[in-house]
């Protein structure tokens, strides 16, 4: 079978470009399948993530990013023609790889993906949830105009997901808020690495990872942190990360005087390590795509304490065997289900177990088959 994928590029770490290496390196190895990925930016920037041999990119060299300092008045313009040059090379190139079926991962594609001539299924695959994607809160108008923008734009949206053979999420959850489409099927995003050593929840240290942004919520969780910390004054909590939002975080901490209980490390390379040396994982988003960093955790046999934001922690944690979700926005409830695991390490180290043998339902060989079997469905 010959698939196509569309994104943008590959040459960033990140979630959504690591799930699709993941995915590919493992059908083009285990199902011999013609992988070919399609990218619009980063020409001669190689991909982060190692890729199988046998796939093939094909740069489109459209290079969306060129405009980012331009004031709207010249962006708009220029925008409108990268996307007319997308459209006729992303066809041109699709007729010539002729595939079986083309995945857009819901970037600038899907505004033309079904006009493409090459015959082949087009499916569509999301990785945010749908109430978070496209909320437009980071552009400057009123909020009135930003409700109208994002009404328009997810009006434009589901006009072109109605024509997919398939759209693809990542939970239940999330799937049950797509009520305008009857194409929607849930497949979990697979773990991205097997664990050769796992923690044995005895250290006095929790753990949270990601950027730091407001997505992320670490303010949400360094304010549990402090009661946490009245109680247990000799448990660490390490948050890994970066970003622009470090220098605020920072000066929370220091205005709680959590300086030497909370610490703001750098991005490591070697996080498996970091999770098994960890006794509980926290994450504290106030929403996700699905929650990686949880079934990365729970692979180390690290319970996970979660906000049950959408979407994502509800569909993975199963709550009291593995882990324990709170209320979204909580924070004295999170700090609470922390300090409970803290005081109860049999049961801290029972979820760990647990944690780490409820997560076979999204190890690769499983998701894999997944995609295998709706691809053979839908070209059959």
């Amino acid at each position: 079978m010959k698939i196509a994928y569309c994104i943008p590029s590959l040459y960033i770490p990140g979630g959504m470009e690591r799930v699709l290496v993941t995915k590919a390196n493992y059908m083009a190895e285990h199902f011999n399948y013609e992988i070919h990925i399609i990218l619009t930016d980063g020409k001669d920037k190689e991909s982060v993530y190692p890729l199988y041999p046998s796939i093939i990119l094909h740069q489109l060299d459209i290079n969306f990013d060129q405009g980012g300092g331009l004031p709207f008045y010249k962006k708009v313009p220029l925008y409108l023609t990268k996307q007319r040059l997308y459209k006729q090379r992303l066809n041109e190139c699709l007729c010539s790889i002729k595939p079986d079926i083309t995945v857009s991962m819901l970037r600038r594609e899907i505004n033309f993906i079904n006009k493409m001539k090459d015959g082949s299924v087009k499916v569509g695959e999301i990785h945010i949830n749908k109430l978070n994607f496209r909320d437009f809160a980071n552009v400057r108008c009123p909020s009135a105009i930003r409700s109208l923008m994002k009404a328009f734009w997810m009006h434009q949206l589901v006009r072109e997901l109605k024509k997919l053979k398939v759209f693809v999420v990542l939970s239940k959850e999330d799937q049950e808020k797509w009520t305008e489409l009857h194409n929607t099927h849930t497949i979990y995003n697979p773990l991205p690495f097997e664990p050769d050593i796992q923690s044995d929840c005895s250290s006095k240290q929790v753990i949270a990872i990601g950027r730091y942004m407001e997505q992320k919520g670490f303010d949400r969780l360094i304010d549990a942190w402090s009661i946490v910390a009245s109680e247990h004054p000799d448990w660490t909590l390490k948050i890994y990360g970066d970003g622009w939002l470090r220098e605020r975080l920072q000066k929370q901490v220091d205005a709680l005087h959590l300086e030497h209980s909370c610490i703001l490390e750098r991005p490591v390379r070697a996080i498996k390590e970091k999770y098994c040396e960890s006794s509980i994982f926290v994450l504290s988003s106030r929403f996700e795509g699905f929650g990686m960093v949880l079934i990365e955790a729970m692979a180390c046999g690290v319970p996970c304490v979660s906000f049950a934001c959408p979407c994502g922690p509800r569909d993975i944690i199963k709550d009291g065997e593995d882990g324990l979700l709170v209320e979204d926005g909580n924070i004295p409830e999170l700090a609470c289900k922390i300090c409970y695991l803290i005081e109860h390490e049999d049961i801290r180290k029972r979820m760990g177990l647990q944690a780490r043998e409820n997560i076979d339902r999204f190890r690769i060989e499983r998701i894999a088959l997944q995609w295998k079997d709706l691809f053979e469905k839908i070209t059959c």
